[in-house]
């Protein structure tokens, strides 16, 4: 059974770290009810649901996927590049060991945030941003190479994070909003989509993802393509640069 560490947002999500875009206020019980909705769309498809302690002191805390990410069955923790995130690190580190899943760890002076890691195939795309550091990516490739993974540093200047402007399909075609995406030739194949929030999607399983519902011409393509596409609401979170792939860490045994 696959499973799914969450964190449920903190009352104080609309002070969270905002970089590329304008601060617009996010309506803290809106963004609960689709919190919980999202949540839903992995639990209703036999996903385990692994709830993270809260960390209402941490705005940022519901972007969970930016402390922990998974390379097959060992996670590595990671060290926010944001100072104001770096107390989330705990509450992380003890779901992983009540879990039971091993775990590696990022180290001072290295930063680096999992919605800057991009996974396709055994290939590990990598964002160079103001969040992560090229220490915290040589980390991240000195524990990996061991284990058959092949990391690849991407510069990112125009959006957050490296999710912020691509994600994968299924078949491993790399997706993005052409505007939003510093080097479309950074990766084998490359498919743009029509709208800025089309570039997030979250492996389901091989022949569905899910997205945000905020991009029907995306959604649209994908089923073109053959994919069954799941969408959901997450306005209150896309206000804060977050997507639907940063608000869980997927754990596929």
């Amino acid at each position: 059974m696959p499973r799914l560490l969450v964190r449920r947002p903190s009352p104080r999500l609309a002070d969270g770290e905002i970089t590329h875009i304008e601060r617009v206020v996010p309506d803290a019980d809106l963004a609960l009810r689709q919190w919980e909705a999202y949540v839903d769309v992995f639990r209703l498809r036999g996903w385990e649901v692994i709830p993270v302690d809260p960390a209402d002191d941490y705005a940022d805390g519901v972007f969970v996927e930016d402390t922990v990410v998974m390379f097959g069955d060992v996670a590595v923790l990671t060290r926010p590049g944001a100072d104001s995130r770096r107390g989330e690190i705990d509450s992380t580190r003890a779901a992983l060991e009540r879990a039971g899943l091993p775990f590696l760890s990022i180290e001072a002076p290295g930063t680096l945030d999992g919605g800057d890691v991009l996974k396709v195939g055994r290939t590990v795309y990598v964002g160079a941003t103001l969040r992560t550091n090229e220490a915290g990516i040589d980390q991240l490739s000195a524990l990996l190479a061991p284990r058959g993974w092949d990391v690849v540093t991407v510069p990112i200047t125009k959006v957050l994070h490296l999710k912020s402007g691509v994600t994968a399909l299924p078949d491993g075609t790399v997706v993005g909003y052409e505007p939003l995406v510093d080097d479309t030739a950074a990766y084998p194949v490359f498919l743009p989509v029509p709208e800025e929030h089309g570039t997030a999607g979250v492996v389901l399983d091989p022949g569905t993802v899910l997205m945000s519902a905020d991009a029907p011409q995306t959604a649209a393509l994908y089923r073109d393509r053959g994919l069954e596409v799941v969408t959901t609401p997450i306005t209150e979170f896309e206000k804060l640069e977050g997507c639907v792939t940063c608000l869980s860490v997927r754990v596929r045994d």
